[in-house]
């Protein structure tokens, strides 16, 4: 597989590219080794990934906090919020009554 910089025939290294907000996308030395990531709306980086096949895959809340992290090594910090579905009586038989002794507010 040829890389970005081969085809461009770019003597010039390391050669970067960078997006709008300046931050740098993808990294190649003279060597062929690559790097690139990709970023979300707020610049944080979701995805990472190197020429030797390593990757970094995230995941962020709205206040920019990490809630799930993995890897190529099988490294895995899941934080996300989960939803539980329940029925109506599943939730009657861990209280130990009958469904019509349920209300549900608002």
């Amino acid at each position: 597989m040829t890389t970005i910089a081969q085809q461009l025939k770019i003597k010039d290294f390391p050669f970067i590219i960078k997006d709008k907000a300046g931050e740098e996308i993808y990294r190649e030395t003279s060597s062929g080794f690559w790097s690139k990531c990709e970023r979300d709306t707020n610049g944080k980086e979701i995805y990472f990934e190197k020429s030797n096949g390593f990757w970094i895959k995230r995941e962020y809340n709205a206040n920019g906090n990490e809630i799930y992290f993995e890897n190529s090594y099988g490294e895995i910090s899941d934080k996300r919020p989960k939803q539980v579905e329940v029925t109506l009586l599943q939730i009657a038989d861990k209280l130990g009554i009958n469904v019509e002794q349920l209300r549900i507010k608002n």
